[in-house]
């Protein structure tokens, strides 16, 4: 007489296997990987049918007793794909301002009808570029809310007009910013890049830092070499520190972003990318600073940062604090991070 299926011991073997290797996904990938699980956008988007970001947004109103709100939804209902992005028409202030009511001063946000699941800090790297800085926070916000986290936008300024340098102050504003918050994620992002599609999640990978501009339209939205990790990219603090940071020495090269991508994988780590059909962004006046332009499309293979990784970092960073003050929309750290060597 056969068996039934239930007392087949294959199958209870099959069965049991199956159990355990789910128990160990959901065991090993956390709750922010079970939340992201939830969120996968469709595989076929239409970026000629685009919708405007501050679409629906007024569905989400203060919760009438905040004591008992619930948990925010795994995946926000308010999701449409493509942003239409335009750059046409400078925002101001005020606009910006009336049309982000729930946004506390210092750029701070938490979801008014529910609590959110994530917190992120925004880290931009800034001088001198107002116009961009209005069209990024014209934007960024809405965008962030339509996820439904709980965020800060930090702006870290470098004053005088020593040489740029990009990758320090982003070592300054993780230090800065962790001061205020136990963030889930660090988003580093600059200021002249805006993300296509709301389904880009601006959460942190659970393992490996995560490169988010993967398809950019001034690269016809492909990524300049297999390495690149410049744009905006996400890490949480622990990926940040294992790796030293980022580089201090590199100074208006571009060239940092080859020294990050060394670093982690010298540390047992490797680059995630989010899908290129997600990872779209438009960037400002990319027309300008061709000198730049070029460095990022060849790889910097003069550095050894094998030999400087663990003395060139959070470890090293030296800088003198000018002032922190909380505006309306961000919160903007001045600080003096010195000259680039002569």
């Amino acid at each position: 007489m056969s068996l039934s299926r239930v007392e087949n011991p294959c199958f209870l073997l099959c069965l049991a296997i199956f159990q355990a290797i789910f128990i160990l996904i959901l065991y090993r990938g956390g709750a922010s990987s079970v939340f992201r699980g939830f969120v996968d956008a469709p595989q076929i988007l239409d970026y000629s049918k685009t919708q405007d970001v501050y679409t629906n947004l007024s569905l989400f109103t203060r919760a009438p007793d905040e004591k008992s709100m619930p948990y925010c939804a795994l995946q926000s209902p308010i999701f449409v794909g493509p942003l239409t992005i335009t750059f046409n028409m400078l925002p101001s202030e005020r606009m910006i301002l009336n049309k982000n009511p729930y946004v506390q001063l210092g750029g701070l946000y938490s979801p008014p009808h529910c609590l959110a699941r994530y917190k992120t800090a925004i880290i931009v790297p800034h001088r001198n570029r107002e116009k961009h800085l209005r069209h990024f926070l014209y934007y960024l916000h809405p965008f962030l809310q339509r996820q439904q986290l709980y965020y800060r936008i930090y702006l870290i300024h470098q004053t005088g007009n020593s040489t740029f340098n990009r990758a320090k102050l982003l070592n300054v504003g993780v230090r800065e910013a962790l001061k205020d918050e136990d963030w889930d994620c660090l988003l580093l992002h600059n200021v002249d890049l805006i993300p296509e599609n709301d389904y880009n999640l601006y959460v942190c990978d659970d393992y490996y830092p995560r490169h988010m501009a993967s398809a950019m339209e001034k690269f016809q939205y492909s990524l300049p070499y297999w390495s690149f990790f410049g744009g905006v990219s996400a890490l949480t603090p622990e990926h940040y520190m294992k790796m030293n940071g980022f580089p201090n020495t590199y100074w208006d090269t571009g060239g940092e972003d080859d020294d990050i991508a060394a670093r982690i994988r010298l540390v047992g780590m490797k680059i995630v990318r989010t899908p290129v059909h997600l990872g779209r962004y438009k960037m400002m006046d990319y027309e300008q600073d061709t000198q730049k332009d070029d460095n990022l499309l060849r790889p910097d293979v003069q550095r050894n940062t094998r030999k400087t990784w663990k003395d060139d970092g959070m470890n090293s960073l030296e800088f003198k604090l000018l002032s922190r003050k909380e505006h309306p929309l961000y919160t903007n750290i001045t600080v003096d991070i010195g000259d680039a060597p002569v």
